[in-house]
């Protein structure tokens, strides 16, 4: 898995936020889909692994275990962890919504 900085995230990229819905609803990256890490195993067909895929919660460190699931469980590469999460997103004054 690749960590990268919010700065790093192409636009259009598939941007997957694994944060609970009420942490999402409250401010999460523009066209970021919310699979929450509690469901993530259960919906992780929603991902598309021809695309390349950028995880992100609310630091880093729960979309580094989704990132982790996908490489060990699927064999899927193009993973890549934001760093920093939606904290560093926002900070950065990057596109995000409430």
């Amino acid at each position: 898995m690749k960590h990268v900085s919010v700065t790093e995230v192409p636009a259009g990229a598939q941007l997957i936020d694994v944060r609970e819905p009420d942490e999402y609803a409250a401010v999460r990256a523009a066209g970021a889909t919310n699979i929450p890490l509690s469901e993530f195993v259960a919906r992780a067909g929603e991902i598309d692994p021809d695309q390349d895929i950028y995880l992100i919660c609310k630091s880093g460190g729960r979309s580094a275990q989704a990132g982790e699931y996908l490489e060990q469980a699927h064999g899927w590469d193009g993973v890549h962890n934001v760093t920093g999460g939606t904290t560093a997103w926002v900070e950065a004054g990057l596109p995000h919504e409430k």
